[in-house]
């Protein structure tokens, strides 16, 4: 870390507008303020399935989420900082990790919230995934 950029050329944030993930946007906006590197925003349109078996409609989530990404980037660009945004759609934990690989990232900024019992038991800890299937470090933003 000795000199700028050094340590991190390419940094991934994950983002779905929640407290969160808004602390994890901060966290990274000022890792790249100090380090620089290349910012990309990730956030995913998970698909979730009906009773009948069928994939949910994801168009009304897909709006959303593009909100999402106009709010990180609108924060970003009030901080003078140009990113890449990435909207993605499947299971959040995979895409999260495959966006790190394919981009080549040293660092994942991710959010961590309170998870209930069910959740816990069920595996759906998003930060939790990342942590245990990606190469490069994670930074789990409390």
């Amino acid at each position: 870390m000795s000199e700028k950029g050094e340590s991190f050329k390419t940094l991934i944030v994950a983002y779905d507008d929640t407290p969160a993930s808004k602390r994890a946007l901060e966290r990274a906006a000022e890792l790249a303020e100090v380090f620089g590197g290349q910012v990309f925003v990730v956030s995913v349109v998970p698909i979730t399935y009906g009773i009948r078996g069928g994939p949910y409609d994801t168009v009304d989530t897909k709006e959303r989420h593009g909100e999402h990404l106009a709010n990180a980037r609108a924060f970003l660009e009030s901080r003078k900082l140009e990113a890449g945004f990435i909207e993605g759609i499947g299971d959040p934990g995979d895409t999260i990790v495959d966006v790190a690989e394919n981009k080549g990232a040293q660092l994942i900024v991710i959010g961590s919230r309170a998870l209930s019992s069910l959740e816990r038991v069920l595996g759906q800890s998003v930060s939790s995934y990342v942590q245990r299937n990606t190469r490069c470090d994670v930074l789990c933003v409390h």
